[in-house]
């Protein structure tokens, strides 16, 4: 069960991704979902640790 859940994006991770592949800084990202940059940030590294990757590029 754990390993199904380590993949499952919520829908918070997927927005950033989606502004950080439109080249948006974590700065920029927080301005237009209205949260702060550490909750960005967040959200970002909990979608990279569950895509297993070490770059948000």
């Amino acid at each position: 069960m754990a390993d199904v859940k380590k993949g499952v994006l919520s829908e918070r991770e997927k927005q950033c991704l989606r502004w950080i592949e439109q080249g948006k800084s974590s700065w920029e990202i927080a301005v237009v979902l209205n949260v702060s940059e550490n909750t960005v940030n967040f959200h970002v590294k909990n979608a990279m640790r569950k895509l297993e990757t070490s770059s948000r590029t």
